[in-house]
């Protein structure tokens, strides 16, 4: 009986997965060194992508003045959990899309806020 050595790539993927697994075609055989490095490539450069903006939904929305060593444990568990997310869910739902609506939103809310504030200190 011989072995499965292909995985189906799904077609419909969301734009910034369908970006980065471009090239791909529906089927990767596992066996082909050059097929496998691009959908690794694929796969690390959307790790990546979500990584940067969940950080920046994070330092936007969420983040305080930690010590160094809480912000270096909090920071190493968002990439790890982005990992788990990424290869669960990175190519069937749109991860990426969001965090980046995310990261806009929560940037214009600190820019308002911070002018707000910089408007109070100036009237007082």
């Amino acid at each position: 009986m011989e072995r499965e050595t292909v995985i189906e790539v799904p077609d419909n993927l969301w734009p910034v997965a369908d970006f980065f697994m471009k090239g791909l075609g529906g089927e990767v055989d596992v066996a082909d060194a050059s097929q496998m490095g691009m959908l690794i490539r694929g796969f690390l450069f959307l790790y990546i992508t979500i990584v940067v903006l969940a950080i920046l939904a994070y330092k936007f929305g969420f983040a305080k003045k930690l010590p160094p060593l809480k912000s270096f444990i909090i920071y190493l568990l968002l990439i790890i959990g982005t990992f788990f997310l990424t290869l669960l869910f990175g190519l069937n739902l749109p991860l990426a899309e969001s965090l980046f609506i995310i990261a806009i939103v929560m940037g214009i809310y600190r820019l308002r806020l911070h002018q707000e504030r910089k408007g109070q200190a100036e009237q007082e």
